[in-house]
């Protein structure tokens, strides 16, 4: 029997920095027979330079952009290239690097379950595949989500559903945990490495590009459930992105796209668009959310830079943070206005929807 047909379509999460150990993992480790899409995403000269030679070198098809994408407006560019006869169409994010034998398990799993997605078991920090970053997940109970699918209430105060995210065995040892760790259906798997049938996109359509920033996952899983598909974790496949916290530091040629891709805008844009399409609850799940946004600019860009005024003591270095913060904040929404009205037509209606 036949093979089926792979390709594996390539994004950055939200950096550029893990482009080579990344590109370099996925021919070391795998040995089932895949096509490569790689979308660059207007990538700095040195990291461009250094794809188009492994494009020539190594027979992959390298998509460019002359702008920063979303990373599902970059998923959908890739997406466009696959051909018709791959039957399955894996995105992978350009952070993540894979264990031994990581691409057969997940095939294997579509073919045997039918299953629409696949995910492997991912993996944060150092030493590489030993610590579990998500292990599947949920977003409702089986009944709420049961409820959900039929226009039912489910609650008699909100009237309308409400999103109880639950990661599954975050920050667990592999070795510690290995007898829970088995083929299992899954509410949701995440964008860093996922399989998808390229059927499913036939009848669904491309990735939804008004989530720019986050809970595209829980749209992808919520829109398999909706068609009537299912999703399985599949532990026989390993891999680990290398940017969970704490991360090596950004490098300066990271910033521009890292301070787009987690702007205020961007992520307020994704979480009311998320809100809106589900007809979801406003409760305190979006409230903490919106409450904290530009947390993930706060750590990576800010922290370092008030890191070098801790002689002065904590409570100045807090202060400073504060004022740099602050600063930055105004900065960053002039920077992603700017950027949205110049480059972005189709987040043009999200962001002034969001910024009224």
């Amino acid at each position: 029997m036949s093979q089926p047909k792979v390709t594996i379509v390539v994004v950055p999460r939200e950096r550029f920095s893990f482009t080579r150990e990344s590109l370099e993992s996925l021919y070391e480790n795998t040995k089932y027979p895949f096509e490569l899409i790689y979308v660059d995403n207007k990538a700095p000269d040195k990291v461009r330079t250094y794809l188009e030679t492994q494009a020539k070198e190594k027979g992959f098809q390298l998509v460019s952009s002359d702008r920063f994408l979303s990373p599902n407006a970059a998923r959908n560019l890739g997406l466009r290239q696959v051909s018709k006869e791959s039957k399955y169409v894996i995105f992978l994010d350009n952070d993540v690097v894979l264990s031994p034998g990581w691409l057969k398990p997940l095939v294997e799993c579509a073919e045997e379950t039918g299953a629409t997605v696949v995910g492997p078991l991912v993996c944060q920090h150092e030493p590489l595949h030993t610590i579990i970053h998500c292990a599947g997940g949920e977003y409702m109970s089986a009944e709420d989500m049961a409820r959900f699918f039929r226009k039912e209430s489910q609650d008699e105060q909100f009237k309308k559903p409400r999103i109880k995210e639950k990661i599954y065995l975050q920050d667990k040892r592999i070795a510690d945990v290995s007898d829970r760790l088995q083929r299992q259906t899954t509410g949701f798997i995440e964008f860093h490495c996922i399989l998808v049938r390229t059927e499913f996109f036939d009848k669904e359509g491309l990735l939804d590009e008004g989530l720019c920033c986050t809970k595209e996952y829980l749209d992808l899983a919520m829109t398999v459930v909706k068609s009537g598909g299912n999703l399985y974790l599949e532990p026989a496949s390993i891999v680990t992105f290398r940017t969970h916290f704490p991360a090596p530091p950004l490098e300066p040629s990271d910033i521009p796209y890292y301070m787009i891709r987690w702007s205020d805008a961007w992520e307020r844009a994704s979480l009311l668009h998320f809100a809106n399409k589900w007809d979801l609850a406003d409760d305190p799940y979006f409230k903490e959310r919106l409450r904290v946004l530009g947390w993930r600019r706060r750590i990576e860009i800010i922290q370092p830079i008030a890191n070098h005024f801790q002689f002065l003591g904590k409570n100045a270095t807090l202060w400073i943070r504060r004022i740099i913060f602050g600063f930055e904040k105004i900065f960053n929404f002039g920077l992603t206005t700017l950027y949205t009205l110049r480059h972005s037509q189709y987040m043009q209606k999200f962001f002034r929807r969001e910024v009224a």
